[in-house]
């Protein structure tokens, strides 16, 4: 087992390995050995029955899988994948499904340890941690009569390519039908960009069978009609299509090769081709597409799909095209199929490592000393969190009270935010600036109770500390899903945020929440949603008694006079409401000291 800071962790499930995404407290604890816990999740069986061939990716796979479980079918659960169909797949095809599998809210996603594996693993330098495997390969695949908790059949010879979205991974469409449903909705039909790669689908394979199409495109003397951008998932990626000529095949076909680096799939693109605002559409082989991800343009419509599918999109320019069926015009006039795309599962001349810029740090660092410029507007050393006060929390005012989807994107934008990412003070001025204030249906836009005049949600929040107001935010369901974003529960602690009240949560993020000191809580009837009106003032009783299973009552005074009383539910338990109690799970790290 794995812990990673990065909600992709689990594409270490490509590798038979249960590699689960958490925060970055989470992976503190651990790193200063303190144990790590978790709810013990269900387990959904994914059964996979014939072979992947022709247009079909694995990609498709977990754009199916998310199409039948949704963003949330998975919270809560491993998705263990078997069957006879997990042979046709290759290793990194494996990653590929298991990376997307936290866009279903799964826990982690898991194959079992098969030959092609091993091959993988032989061919990075690893090949003694193949040998080991061998030797224990019946305790790495599912168990004889195993039961599931539910069961998912996908038959791998039926399945066709897809493409889901615009906004939201789990909005799952046959590549053969995108074209009707985009003109039926009302989406750009025309594809501004295509972007392959991204830790998702970058793979040696995955960069070939795209090469394999471009090349079919050249030969007939055609280049992308739309934007074409190429994103290697590692140094060593980079390094070997460039030396065996995929990279020079996809620049010739109008690709440019970017940093080995998530890029636009964070959002750390420098956009020109198209205005804030204006309508477009772009294709991607990442793994999300929620509003303003990549671009920060909330009218950009993206849809995520395989790189073999992008690079088509690409070259015909349109989302009303279908690879398997239609065709493209040469310059001279002629008429052509694209043959189905192709590629080697490894290298044949094995991997160029590329350039080595590790950095080993210092073999003795207790003389180390962390010195930061105090001007500094990119680093900032940070001060710990107040200590609960031993009371309830009474009269807060509500923050904000979110309309629909608010994902960590939405409450800590990436992209040019990111450079701010070591100085919290200057990264809480994007919190919550992507979610929808459901008194107006405005981004960024809130109403100061305390003034009566609108502004943007950070500069409320910083109003509302500096007067001594505690607030709430109110939200929607599988609230936080998304990126492991550390910063979207850093912010609202500092900014004087004392409890989530939401529907449900997204995994990563409650547990973020509640390590900051937060009281991230779940309506127990969800229709209490409508009860809490965005000038009501809200008390949160019962403190004192606060215990693991016992519910917390919230006491809703509205601006009439009038109140009501709700239960909220949390599932602390006790090492968490310890956590709770000193202001955040590192001052209680350091009261144990």
């Amino acid at each position: 087992m794995l812990i990673g800071t990065d909600s992709h962790t689990p594409n270490g499930g490509g590798l038979g390995a249960i590699c689960i995404g958490v925060g970055g407290a989470d992976a503190v604890d651990v790193m200063a050995g303190i144990p790590w816990e978790l709810k013990c999740p269900k387990v959904i069986g994914v059964r996979l029955t014939g072979t992947l061939s022709g247009w079909t990716s694995p990609k498709d796979v977990i754009l199916k899988v998310a199409g039948i479980l949704t963003v949330k079918g998975g919270t809560g659960a491993i998705v263990e994948y078997h069957g006879p169909g997990v042979d046709s797949i290759s290793c990194t095809g494996m990653a590929t499904i298991c990376n997307m599998g936290a866009e279903i809210g799964a826990t982690t996603s898991v194959f079992p340890y098969n030959h092609r594996m091993k091959t993988y693993l032989e061919k990075t330098g690893r090949g003694e941690i193949a040998s080991v495997a061998d030797q224990f390969k019946d305790d790495l695949v599912p168990d004889k009569g195993c039961e599931y908790d539910q069961v998912v059949e996908i038959n791998l010879s039926k399945l066709k390519p897809h493409i889901n979205g615009p906004f939201t991974p789990d909005l799952a469409h046959p590549v053969s039908e995108i074209g009707a449903a985009a003109q039926r909705n009302g989406w750009p039909l025309e594809v501004k960009v295509g972007l392959i790669g991204s830790c998702t689908n970058s793979s040696y394979e995955d960069m070939g069978r795209a090469a394999s199409l471009a090349k079919q495109a050249l030969d007939k003397g055609l280049k992308c009609k739309a934007q074409f951008t190429v994103t290697p998932g590692s140094e060593q990626i980079r390094a070997t299509i460039e030396r065996d000529g995929y990279a020079k095949i996809l620049n010739d076909v109008g690709g440019i090769v970017l940093a080995n680096a998530c890029g636009p799939c964070i959002g750390q693109w420098d956009r020109k081709d198209v205005k804030m605002g204006e309508k477009n559409t772009i294709v991607t082989s990442f793994n999300r597409n929620f509003t303003a991800r990549n671009d920060a343009n909330p009218a950009t419509h993206a849809f995520v799909t395989s790189p073999e599918i992008v690079t088509a999109l690409a070259l015909a320019g349109t989302l009303n095209f279908n690879p398997e069926t239609d065709y493209l015009t040469a310059p001279n006039g002629e008429k052509f199929k694209l043959e189905p795309p192709t590629g080697d599962e490894l290298p044949s001349r094995d991997f160029d490592p590329g350039q080595d810029t590790y950095q080993h740090p210092p073999a003795e660092s207790s003389s180390v000393k962390v010195d930061v410029n105090p001007m500094s507007n990119r680093l900032q050393l940070l001060e710990p969190f107040d200590k609960w006060h031993g009371k309830d929390l009474e009269d807060m005012r509500v923050l904000i009270k979110v309309k629909g989807k608010c994902t960590t994107d939405h409450i800590s934008a990436a992209g040019p935010w990111l450079k701010f990412r070591g100085h919290l003070d200057n990264i809480s001025n994007n919190l919550l600036i992507g979610a929808v204030n459901i008194e107006n249906d405005a981004i960024n836009k809130i109403r100061n109770q305390l003034t009566g005049e609108y502004g943007g949600v950070p500069d409320v929040a910083r109003h509302y500390k500096a007067n001594g107001v505690n607030w709430v935010v109110v939200g929607d369901e599988n609230y936080g899903e998304g990126s492991s974003r550390e910063h979207a529960a850093l912010e609202p602690r500092h900014l004087g945020g004392r409890a989530i009240i939401v529907k449900s949560f997204a995994r990563i993020h409650e547990t973020n929440l509640k390590k900051q000191g937060l009281l991230p809580l779940t309506f127990a009837d969800p229709d209490d949603y409508e009860k809490i009106l965005p000038n009501d003032k809200i008390s949160i009783t019962c403190l004192k008694s606060f215990a693991p299973g016992k519910p917390l009552t919230a006491v809703i005074k509205h601006a009439d006079g009038s109140q009501e009383s709700i239960s909220l539910n949390h599932t602390f338990n006790e090492t968490q409401i310890e956590w709770f109690k000193a202001g955040s799970a590192l001052n209680r790290m350091k009261e144990l000291q």
